[in-house]
């Protein structure tokens, strides 16, 4: 299969070949990417996020099947948590999408943390970069929901929306500031249990110190019954037709764009320091030295550094 070719035309099957090689680290699929480069940048990108059992698998589902009476194409990354133990994912959210396989206007991949902290898996911004090479209106990228450290979600989304439910005890400690800042859109899920309103209060009691002139809306929706979306679709809509007007999505890209190439160049430095056994046999040896109090950390990373731009093989 020649996957530039199959990806340019609309072949799903080499789209699914393209993600699953950047899983790899293939090099060839890295290529390919840097080669079609040019073709992305066309796709909006949702980003939804949340603790876990908030019902953000339904969500997607239901705002998927929204855009699809718009006539819009969608490509859904649903991001599963890693087991720590046996590597393996339950990759559950192909379950709770069913429905939408059959459609030829959706195209759904499940990928795995790996181990990947944040949220996302380390490959989501390259499976992105595929759906968008592929020519789909919009991209959902749907996060593990670990709490505080899904900010990488900013990273990837041209529009986060931070699904919350009623009923996780103390609610204030469940919305903490941390990932609070990173919401433009919110919604109440499962707005049919007891407190519902109440959650949405103290979210739009916490927004009251968001001094940006976008007020990030909150809708309450029951997904599972197919109630709110309209609402929560109309206002996600708003918040991109905002950021385009004032020009804040050339801008939000330009940063994802700079944030990503550090990430790259981190990832890249990684390893070359420890990407083979000498090189970690080194550091160990190292390490040796620094816990005998004959070296001192910070010395050592100085000069594995300098000996890395200086491209010399330590």
């Amino acid at each position: 299969m020649n996957l530039e070719k199959g990806i340019l035309n609309k072949d799903k099957r080499a789209a699914a070949r393209l993600i699953t090689m950047m899983e790899s680290n293939d090099p060839e699929a890295i290529r390919i990417i840097s080669k079609l480069y040019s073709h992305t940048g066309k796709a909006k990108v949702i980003g939804i996020t949340g603790p876990p059992g908030a019902g953000k698998s339904t969500l997607t589902d239901k705002l998927a099947k929204r855009l699809r009476q718009e006539n819009k194409t969608v490509g859904i990354i649903a991001v599963d948590p890693t087991s720590p133990f046996t590597g393996g994912s339950i990759l559950g959210d192909r379950v709770r999408m069913t429905d939408l396989y059959t459609d030829p206007g959706v195209f759904i991949r499940s990928m795995g943390t790996r181990g990947h902290l944040g949220g996302l898996s380390k490959a989501t911004l390259g499976a992105v970069k595929v759906l968008d090479i592929y020519g789909f209106d919009y991209i959902f990228i749907e996060t593990v929901g670990v709490g505080q450290s899904e900010v990488d979600i900013v990273k990837a989304a041209d529009s986060v929306l931070l699904v919350m439910v009623p009923g996780l005890g103390d609610d204030i400690q469940a919305i903490k500031a941390g990932i609070m800042e990173i919401g433009d859109v919110f919604a109440v899920n499962k707005a049919d249990r007891e407190g519902a309103n109440r959650t949405q209060v103290e979210i739009e009691m916490m927004l009251e110190y968001n001094h940006s002139q976008w007020k990030p809306p909150v809708t309450q929706v029951v997904a599972l019954h197919n109630k709110g979306i309209d609402d929560l679709y109309d206002n996600i809509i708003k918040h991109l037709n905002y950021l385009e007007t004032t020009g804040q999505l050339i801008e939000k890209r330009q940063q994802n764009s700079e944030l990503e190439i550090i990430d790259l160049i981190q990832r890249d430095l990684m390893e070359r320091l420890v990407g083979n056994e000498e090189k970690r046999t080194t550091i160990s040896e190292m390490a040796r030295m620094v816990a005998n109090r004959q070296l001192d950390p910070y010395t050592v990373s100085d000069n594995l550094v300098k000996k890395i731009i200086a491209n010399d093989n330590f």
